[in-house]
């Protein structure tokens, strides 16, 4: 059982592969650098992502053309329709820190000031979509933090102006458990949990929600929970390579080597890839 804690702060080594070759789920983060004792805390010390410093620093980065356009765009807002021509600026400034800096954060941040000011449903959705992608790949602690509280700011705004939409409370739930719920913040767990439940309540067939679920569960080391709730999954979705990693993971955890190399061996034979084959034969191996 000594092993559990590495399991669960790599977010399981399927579930990392499966990011890795196919975009999926969620990043493995570092398992020194977000190292907790499952009480809810975080017992390394970490500063809290500041974005104007990191704007700052990467502006110091650029070559002088591109210094020039950006200070064009920044100084592009004059008199007239200013919210109209500040959304355009954000959405430029997003563009260039994407594709021509290739600065995930900014772009991020900039995305979700743009979604902020437009303030439609569909634009806040947009954003947040976008913004949840992205910091699903990110494996630094303090950032993912910062671009899930990006993400949940937006869903939860898109939520005042649709409060009847389940898929957004089931993605702002997801934001939780994969933010600060992933590096070992047990409250901000519940709290994708708490949301998570209002939904399956009214509508238990809800595969995203319920699988949702399985993870928080996973992460808050509640095994047979999670078990429960992944198997329903599966059982609905036999295909669902996210639900059957987490369900190898949580078997894995729990010590129980059977089931856990069953569902490794389900997701090879789905995935079909050798690269894949290879390391999760040598992670079933380091199976006790």
């Amino acid at each position: 059982m000594k092993k559990t804690p590495t399991i669960l702060l790599s977010g399981g080594l399927v579930v990392l592969l499966l990011l890795l070759f196919f975009g999926k789920t969620v990043p493995p983060g570092n398992p020194d650098a977000a190292h907790t004792n499952h009480d809810g805390h975080d017992h390394d010390e970490h500063a809290a992502f500041d974005v104007q410093n990191a704007l700052t620093q990467a502006k110091a980065g650029l070559t002088l053309s591109q210094a020039a356009y950006i200070t064009a765009i920044e100084n592009s807002i004059s008199r007239g329709n200013v919210q109209e021509q500040q959304v355009k600026a954000y959405n430029q400034l997003a563009n260039f820190w994407k594709d021509s800096a290739a600065n995930t954060d900014l772009y991020v941040f900039y995305t979700a000031e743009a979604a902020k000011l437009v303030n439609s449903e569909k634009n806040l959705t947009f954003a947040a979509r976008q913004i949840a992608a992205a910091f699903r790949t990110e494996a630094d602690v303090d950032k993912r933090a910062w671009k899930a509280g990006q993400a949940i700011e937006l869903y939860e705004k898109a939520i005042v102006l649709n409060p009847a939409n389940d898929s957004l409370k089931v993605e702002m739930a997801g934001c939780y458990v994969f933010g600060k719920g992933m590096a070992g913040d047990a409250a901000e767990t519940m709290k994708g949990v708490q949301q998570l439940l209002e939904v399956v309540k009214t509508n238990p067939e809800n595969m995203q929600a319920q699988l949702l679920l399985g993870i928080g569960a996973v992460i808050s080391t509640q095994y047979d929970k999670a078990i429960e709730r992944l198997q329903r999954v599966v059982q609905k979705q036999p295909g669902n390579l996210e639900a059957i990693s987490w369900l190898a993971d949580a078997y894995a955890a729990k010590g129980d080597r059977e089931n856990a190399i069953k569902w490794y061996n389900t997701s090879k034979q789905l995935v079909n890839n050798p690269a894949f084959s290879e390391a999760v034969d040598e992670r079933i191996k380091q199976l006790k």
